[in-house]
């Protein structure tokens, strides 16, 4: 079998020599070559033509984003960005997989904690998944232009009960499919919209800032209690499970660090079950694009209780993995592209 060809991009030596170490590891996936900046990689992808590419964001002469913005309009190919857990390190990490990265792994604190067992699985993964997706045809579509939201009123008032509860799970490619569904549900939608994204903690809070900052709705970064509003989404914090639980004529987020469930924390099946325990009948599900299967059965529970389900259809998902889990079981009632999500949801909930 033919190995995957890795081309590793850092401008630190020594993580230069982990990271090559990590991949060699494996059977499947060879590192062809090393790269110190954006503009060596660039070079090195013309000469070499690997089949993947790991990045960093912060280089000198030339950055990671600077360089995959490159790579995507010359010589699309599948990127996973190696990016720092701060606030900054978030920011550009959306950044790149709204420019076309298929997905991303954190760098530790301390680097000399890169080389473990967990973080090798995590990066073997990865680019195992990436270097699967077809680059030209899921990830450099630009993106619908979206104008930035200010000065919005609250359309509904703290009292105001919710007539529907969206739940929206999502994982690979996730991120920049939300800009295409969260900002155009319109303000004044009588429902509340939980996601579940699988990211780690410190990148939750930028993609909920993100994706506020372009949409009618209030988009947060889930808080404990915080209390179900219409018009108004709320997004699992990384390391944590969403649940939600009624309390007297409300609905409230429980967040817990209970055990990850397959694999995942926060997990879009531990959230959907939630919701499909409350014997509520007013429930539509969302599985959007993704590796594995997580959601599959908690979107099943919701079905079974009255509720409308919706998976993300094959051609727009950048993995097509949670949908087709979901479809599998024949729990879904709508498979929809991912442009016309907002649409349907809008649709079912009776703006």
């Amino acid at each position: 079998m033919k190995k995957i060809k890795v081309l590793v991009v850092d401008d630190s030596a020594f993580m230069r020599k982990v990271i090559s170490d990590m991949i060699t590891l494996d059977k499947d996936l060879t590192v062809i070559d090393t790269a110190r900046n954006g503009k060596e990689a660039i070079k090195k992808i013309n000469e070499l033509s690997p089949d993947i590419v790991t990045m960093d964001v912060e280089m000198p002469i030339m950055d990671g984003i600077t360089a995959l913005k490159n790579i995507m309009q010359k010589t699309p190919l599948p990127v996973v960005m190696l990016s720092s857990i701060t606030k900054e390190g978030a920011e550009a990490t959306l950044k790149a997989l709204d420019l076309g990265a298929v997905d991303f792994i954190t760098k530790p604190t301390n680097i000399f904690k890169m080389n473990t067992e967990d973080m090798r699985n995590q990066l073997i993964e990865k680019i195992k998944i990436a270097s699967r997706v077809n680059v030209s045809a899921k990830c450099i579509q630009p993106a619908r232009k979206i104008k930035i939201i200010a000065n919005r009123s609250v359309p509904y008032k703290e009292n105001t009960r919710i007539k529907k509860i969206v739940a929206i799970g999502t994982s690979t490619g996730g991120p920049r499919a939300l800009q295409d569904v969260i900002p155009y549900l319109p303000k004044d939608i009588p429902a509340s919209i939980i996601i579940v994204q699988h990211m780690p903690a410190g990148f939750t809070k930028s993609l909920a800032e993100r994706l506020n900052n372009l949409s009618e709705i209030y988009v947060k970064e889930a808080e404990n209690n915080d209390k179900l509003l219409p018009g108004h989404a709320y997004i699992a914090p990384g390391g944590y499970h969403l649940k939600i639980i009624k309390y007297a004529s409300d609905y409230k987020v429980s967040l817990t660090k209970d055990a990850p469930v397959s694999g995942h924390r926060p997990s879009v099946d531990a959230m959907m079950n939630s919701l499909a325990q409350l014997e509520i009948d007013n429930l539509i599900g969302v599985i959007m694009t993704g590796m594995g299967s997580d959601g599959a059965v908690g979107i099943k529970n919701i079905k079974e209780k009255r509720g409308y389900t919706i998976a993300q259809d094959e051609a727009t998902c950048v993995v097509y993995g949670m949908p087709k889990s979901a479809v599998n079981l024949g729990c879904i009632d709508e498979v929809v592209p991912l442009q016309n999500i907002a649409q349907v949801i809008t649709k079912i909930v009776g703006v």
